[in-house]
């Protein structure tokens, strides 16, 4: 066996489990001369109608990650490019293991055309970066939008949506949805029971004691990937100290984790644990299991995301009407409003460099980037996306109308961090397991900082991970 084939065995076999691991190995070794993954393979000419120079009868497969998305919108998003390109023969799959289902095909350089890379066993980001195992997605930008007139795609696009998926000046990961973080609750049981949003973190303590005496536990979270909740203690801490303090994290800066902002959000979120307001059982719950037990009103609030309302609309209530909203400023010294949410894009899509379709899969970003095809999306999972001025005409559901309107109501104050995109075993594995030990009560505020810092400080003490600067 030559070195190739052990690695497509081992990888196969999954000892290449680590996604960095294999596709260092993958990436080093899939440029030999029986590549069959040549970039690009298939090539039209670019012209007006063409502007990425697709080959109109070239087969492209798309690979989506079946998670609270589902697949049928990616579905309709194929059929809009079967439209336009007849002759071309779509192969649709969808799985939740990423990167087991494709590492060995990075390894062999056979990659799909299109990859969801999402999910908590998406491929390493980073590693594909480093390797250069993703397509530059810069023609994108610069081709006409399929269905605005007088834009390019670029211009179509919400800010910031670019820039998370770019390094070191390439844009390289279109991340498909506009994502908003906060912290939800039912407006329906907030009405019954005759209780008002804090806007304050004391007044929030305040409200959970009144909560936890009505029956309801006021806090419940994913036990199983606590970093959920590491999204508001972070907001809470850039709400108070700026946006350098994010800055800091994602530039892997000594101490960023300790910070005093960091210190004083840390202390505030120490209190729900100390005060038991967070209902029994949550370390062991799953992310459905804990958001189900919310819609259930065991509990009267949950850290998430805005996908929260397409994942749970099978068990949600008729009139549980669960609204976003941002975390409590912790005191008037707050550099940034009660207003101001994280908003950011996610949910990332990736054109592999080897893949046999570039063209192709750069043109189904743009079919996803037009207006007919972010309508679609959103009306079919109630997400918002990247591309600006979508939701237009379209009818929202309760949720998702709460979510424009937190962004609206942060305009300009809005933030995020991106250490979660260049590092992701940064918060997948090391700030999640300090997240578990901090929520559960098992450490408190100065430990769980403490292993946080630790974490940062040993992704930047390994010299096999490429490192990314942020500009303020």
């Amino acid at each position: 066996m030559n070195r190739r084939e052990i690695l497509q065995r081992t990888a196969a076999a999954g000892l290449l489990a680590t996604p960095a691991a294999g596709l260092l190995a993958g990436c080093a070794t899939s440029g030999g001369d029986d590549d069959k993954g040549d970039s690009g393979a298939y090539k039209g000419t670019k012209s007006e109608q063409n502007p990425l120079g697709v080959k109109e009868d070239a087969p492209l497969e798309v690979v989506i990650f079946n998670g609270g998305f589902g697949e049928e919108y990616a579905k309709a998003h194929e059929a809009m490019y079967k439209e336009k390109y007849p002759k071309a023969e779509i192969k649709h799959s969808a799985t939740q293991e990423i990167n087991k289902t494709l590492q060995p095909r990075f390894v062999d350089g056979t990659p799909p055309d299109v990859v969801n890379n999402s999910g908590a066993g998406q491929i390493d980001p980073n590693g594909l970066v480093s390797q250069n195992a993703l397509a530059d997605l810069g023609d994108l930008l610069a081709a006409p939008s399929l269905d605005i007139p007088g834009k390019t795609v670029k211009d179509t696009l919400l800010p910031g949506a670019v820039e998370v998926g770019s390094y070191d000046g390439k844009f390289l990961v279109m991340n498909y949805t506009y994502t908003v973080y906060g912290i939800w609750h039912s407006t329906k049981l907030f009405a019954d029971r005759g209780w008002q949003y804090a806007k304050t973190w004391d007044e929030h303590i305040a409200l959970c004691k009144q909560i936890k005496a009505a029956g309801i536990a006021p806090w419940t979270y994913a036990g199983v990937h606590p970093r959920y909740m590491s999204w508001p203690l972070i907001s809470t801490a850039i709400k108070l100290g700026g946006p350098s303090v994010a800055l800091a994290i994602d530039n892997l800066e000594p101490n960023a984790w300790k910070s005093d902002a960091m210190k004083a959000a840390a202390d505030a979120w120490h209190q729900i644990v100390k005060d038991k307001y967070i209902l029994e059982g949550s370390p062991g719950l799953d992310h459905k299991q804990s958001q189900t037990a919310w819609c259930q009103g065991k509990a009267a609030f949950i850290s998430c995301g805005s996908w929260l309302e397409s994942e749970q609309k099978d068990v949600t209530p008729a009139g549980f009407n669960m609204t976003v909203a941002p975390t409590p400023s912790l005191g008037s010294g707050d550099k940034l409003p009660f207003e101001a949410v994280r908003g950011t894009a996610g949910e990332p899509f990736i054109v592999p460099a080897k893949a046999k379709n570039v063209a192709g899969g750069l043109e189904y970003f743009r079919t996803m980037l037009s207006k007919k095809g972010a309508q679609d999306f959103t009306k079919k999972v109630a997400s918002l996306t990247v591309v600006a001025g979508t939701t237009e005409g379209v009818e929202l559901p309760f949720g998702l109308s709460t979510v424009v309107k937190a962004l609206e109501a942060s305009g300009s104050n809005g933030f995020n961090w991106v250490y979660n995109n260049y590092y992701r075993k940064l918060e997948r594995n090391l700030v999640d397991a300090a997240c578990g030990e901090f929520f559960s009560g098992r450490i408190g505020p100065a430990e769980f900082l403490d292993q946080c810092q630790k974490g940062a400080d040993s992704i930047a003490q390994d010299s096999s991970i490429k490192k990314y600067k942020r500009a303020a």
